[in-house]
């Protein structure tokens, strides 16, 4: 796995990047502007770039920026955005487009080593990573979808592992019930979306993007989502 990283605060770039040499990964290069970012993308055809959202010289956007331009020069690129909080405008502009091979992670979950690993595999793999409280806000901000709101607590609890990217299996360990009970409960979820099988739509991305898309101001705290260990 080859990968850059764009972050301009120096001991988070390094250090993410001696993490993960660590591993035996392949770190090709480390930049902290946009600029030099897109330049490592181009010369060093990454598998994986780890960006952070706010860098020079606003520090507001110019991450995302920069990684919809990466993705959009090399459309096979993952891409893990990291962010300091959870940052719901910019989370939902990169999750309403093609989200394999992307994640959004929060950088406090660097920390936690493993999950910080499993979700760049994921992304790497081609699958979603979205960090659980960006997920616990946006649930809690969708009011306005009738067929969400006809879920179940433990259909929203599925729901909620769904948009973080994991699969049938990792989401029955993480609610200790069955793999049955949780295909189960994603039929369910899928009848009350009203989500019919079609050859041109994936029904899990589409009830993910249901909630992101009907996304409304709601004064509720966020709800708490099931333990991610025993």
């Amino acid at each position: 796995m080859r990968i850059v990283i764009a972050e301009d605060d120096l001991l988070l770039r390094e250090g993410v990047s001696l993490l993960l040499r660590a591993e035996s990964l392949d770190v090709v290069a480390t930049t902290s502007t946009p600029e030099d970012f897109l330049t490592a993308v181009e010369v060093h055809r990454p598998d994986v770039a780890i960006v952070d959202v706010r860098m020079p010289p606003t520090h507001t956007n110019e991450g995302i920026v920069a990684a919809v331009e990466a993705r959009r020069r090399q459309p096979d690129l993952a891409v893990l955005v990291l962010s300091a909080y959870v940052e719901q405008a910019f989370a939902t502009d990169l999750l309403a487009r093609d989200t394999t091979r992307l994640g959004y992670l929060l950088k406090e979950r660097v920390g936690r080593v493993e999950e910080f690993l499993d979700a760049l595999r994921r992304v790497a793999s081609g699958g979603t990573a979205i960090d659980p409280e960006v997920v616990a806000q946006f649930m809690t901000k969708t009011r306005s979808d009738a067929g969400l709101q006809r879920l179940s607590s433990r259909e929203r609890d599925v729901l909620a592992l769904m948009a973080e990217g994991l699969g049938n299996g990792a989401i029955a360990e993480r609610l200790y019930v069955t793999n049955g009970a949780v295909h189960k409960h994603i039929r369910n979820i899928f009848a009350k979306l009203d989500l019919a099988p079609t050859d041109r739509a994936d029904r899990r991305v589409a009830a993910v993007l249901r909630y992101l898309e009907n996304t409304q101001a709601c004064p509720d705290k966020p709800r708490s989502l099931p333990p991610s260990g025993r």
